[in-house]
């Protein structure tokens, strides 16, 4: 396979989600980049950059909604160097840092997070994450969790991921469908999410149906806790620019013969989260509340700036 070709597979298993999560995601897009950047057998720094560039905008382009690939991208392609020799060792030296990032950055959250759980807890996870599984593993190591209760997360069903990975490692679960949510509610001590996107005012962009299980948590009064790593905050927020909201295939959620009725189908993979309805967010640098998600970012991303505060991809590689 050459290097334009290990792109166009990358971004087709990103987009038909084989690569999922935004952890995932993210770790994924940095060996790419990094695994493309050594096929490239240009000796010309301009064309180097080129092809970049352009691998760059190609994985960026399959999922919106995801900060994650964003930041991941972001990093990578902030490289140095001016012979391409240079260039490729301060890519791979880029793409290995935030690998290790996302790998360390597990293992805090986890810790954190367990922290944050009572003994003889029953709690509640959406989705498929693995930061926020983190959260759950490490607090079941340490005797505090009785029983996770898992949703189906429709309409790819991640939740069925979830669920097979804590039985596999002996945790007590329960799945449940997403429509259930508020009828267990009463019986959660603690809901536990992962992150798609945190924004600059705190909020939550996360898989279809977290704002709803974070009502009904509020409602009940149940802490939500949120476990996200700092490179799942959203520079392009900072000055108040949207997030893109994915609107994924009719064809995951109604069959032939409902799509043959001529109607309208919606299929909204995210939702947005107010952080009034967190109680914590879980990162790997400590539990920090929602209202300071604005100093992650300036402090953590601050890569992602441009210098007169425009937000660029990379302010030396792209236009």
């Amino acid at each position: 396979m050459n290097a334009e070709e290990l792109i166009k597979d990358a971004a087709n298993k990103i987009k038909s989600m084989e690569v999922r999560g935004a952890a995932r995601i993210a770790k994924f897009a940095a060996e790419c980049l990094k695994k493309f950047a050594e096929l490239l057998e240009t000796t010309n720094p301009d064309e180097f950059d080129e092809k970049m560039n352009w691998a760059a905008k190609t994985l960026l382009n399959t999922r919106p909604t995801a900060v994650s690939l964003y930041n991941a991208i972001n990093y990578v392609m902030s490289y140095s160097g001016e012979s391409v020799d240079e260039k490729k060792s301060s890519i791979i030296k880029r793409a290995d840092e935030f690998i290790e990032w996302v790998k360390n950055a597990h293992k805090n959250i986890g810790e954190f997070g367990a922290k944050r759980i009572k003994k003889g807890s029953v709690v509640m996870t959406h989705c498929n994450s693995s930061a926020a599984l983190s959260v759950i593993k490490e607090a079941y190591k340490q005797g505090k969790i009785e029983m996770v209760f898992a949703t189906e997360s429709r309409p790819r069903r991640q939740g069925f991921i979830t669920v097979k990975e804590l039985a596999s490692e002996g945790i007590p679960v329960t799945l449940i469908v997403d429509s259930a949510v508020r009828y267990f509610m009463n019986e959660i001590d603690c809901v536990v999410v992962g992150a798609d996107t945190i924004t600059a005012n705190g909020a939550l962009i996360n898989k279809i149906g977290t704002s709803q299980i974070a009502l009904s948590a509020k409602e009940a009064r149940v802490p939500f806790m949120v476990a996200a790593e700092t490179y799942k905050f959203s520079p392009k927020t900072l000055f108040g620019e949207l997030v893109v909201i994915e609107e994924r295939d009719a064809k995951e959620v109604a069959p032939p013969e409902i799509l043959s009725l001529n109607i309208k189908v919606r299929n909204p993979a995210f939702d947005v989260t107010p952080r009034d309805y967190i109680d914590v967010i879980i990162t790997e640098i400590g539990a920090i509340p929602p209202e300071m998600a604005y100093l992650v970012i300036k402090e953590r991303l601050g890569y992602a700036l441009g210098e007169r505060g425009e937000i660029s991809i990379s302010p030396k590689h792209f236009d």
